[in-house]
């Protein structure tokens, strides 16, 4: 690294844009994460990009002095991996939220994940609509009352992480928009990991979904409700440990008090090929509104989508020749490709 690389701040990465999000909204502290992050990191803004969709949080790149792309709704991720097959020298990062990602992108979030490529996914979950003003969105708990389910929501909430996980996703992890210093480490893990990286971010919405995230965001509940993994560490929390996280004959966890564990606490491994375990702690709170798992659950290493297909790519012109696309274009309305 350079002198003038290494010399980078925050204000290096903030663009000139005026940032027009709701005040109070969670997704200022994001903002300010991701930029310290990444001059932290010694990332470079002519060698990052920044591809959204639709909704609150995408209007990220616009914020961000770096390259950009608003696309369309879901789409940001299928943008994503032509970049990321075409410019392997970019750190790609696609910013996306829980209807953005879940819904309409859902198809293109589960394939970008499941091929590992070598982008950054961050998903903002504030368990509503923010964009639309209000309506239930994916991960909103059943019987949430909003515009478009003044009875309730029938529907089953999508629980992102584990989403992530099977869809073999090699880097999945979950943090909070206020607490700068567990979103710090979990970006910056998920900076270094090479393939496809998945952070679902608690996310408060002060106009439409105030509080959703209570249980983990506030002082006087954060301590008690936050299940911070650690690698090689025992998985327990609490003001003292005084609770820790067991596996049940069957594979699942649940939380039992530390006295009472014994050695049967989990000791948290995310380097584990089988996400079997990670998969378990995802599913160990169905809603953030009591002890929910937040850190790193999975980073594995798997190859890289973008490297194979390069390298069929380059295989193909060894054997074939480089070929002439313009006289392939022209050549009429049959085309006979060789095996």
């Amino acid at each position: 690294m350079t002198e003038a690389q290494a010399t980078l701040s925050k204000k290096d990465f903030t663009s000139d844009r005026e940032v027009r999000w709701c005040p109070g909204c969670g997704d200022y502290a994001i903002l300010a994460s991701v930029q310290t992050m990444l001059a932290e990191v010694g990332a470079r803004p002519e060698k990052t990009v920044f591809v959204s969709g639709i909704g609150c949080s995408s209007r990220f790149p616009y914020y961000m002095n770096t390259y950009g792309f608003h696309s369309i709704h879901g789409r940001a991720p299928t943008l994503a991996t032509g970049l990321a097959i075409t410019r392997p020298d970019l750190d790609i990062w696609v910013v996306t939220g829980d209807g953005d990602g879940l819904s309409i992108g859902g198809n293109h979030l589960v394939h970008a994940l499941r091929r590992n490529v070598n982008i950054h996914v961050l998903l903002f979950n504030n368990e509503i609509y923010g964009l639309t003003k209000g309506q239930y969105s994916p991960t909103s708990p059943l019987g949430s009352i909003h515009k478009s389910t003044p009875m309730g929501s029938i529907d089953r909430p999508v629980n992102p992480v584990s989403l992530a996980l099977g869809a073999e996703a090699t880097f999945v992890a979950r943090s909070i928009d206020n607490d700068r210093k567990h979103l710090t480490e979990v970006l910056t893990a998920a900076y270094e990991h090479r393939g496809a990286s998945f952070i679902e971010i608690y996310q408060n919405c002060n106009v439409f979904n105030d509080g959703a995230f209570d249980a983990l965001r506030t002082p006087e509940n954060k301590t008690a409700n936050q299940i911070r993994l650690r690698r090689g560490e025992p998985i327990t929390f609490g003001q003292q440990g005084e609770n820790a996280v067991v596996a049940r004959g069957d594979g699942t966890m649940k939380i039992v008090p530390t006295e009472d564990a014994g050695d049967r606490v989990v000791i948290h491994d995310p380097t584990k090929q089988e996400p079997t375990t990670a998969f378990a702690l995802a599913r160990l709170a169905h809603n953030p509104t009591g002890p929910t798992p937040i850190g790193v659950f999975r980073d594995v290493a798997r190859p890289v989508y973008d490297d194979l297909l390069r390298e069929q790519v380059e295989a193909a012109q060894q054997r074939q020749g480089q070929g002439d696309l313009q006289q392939l274009l022209e050549s009429g309305n049959v085309w006979d490709v060789l095996g």
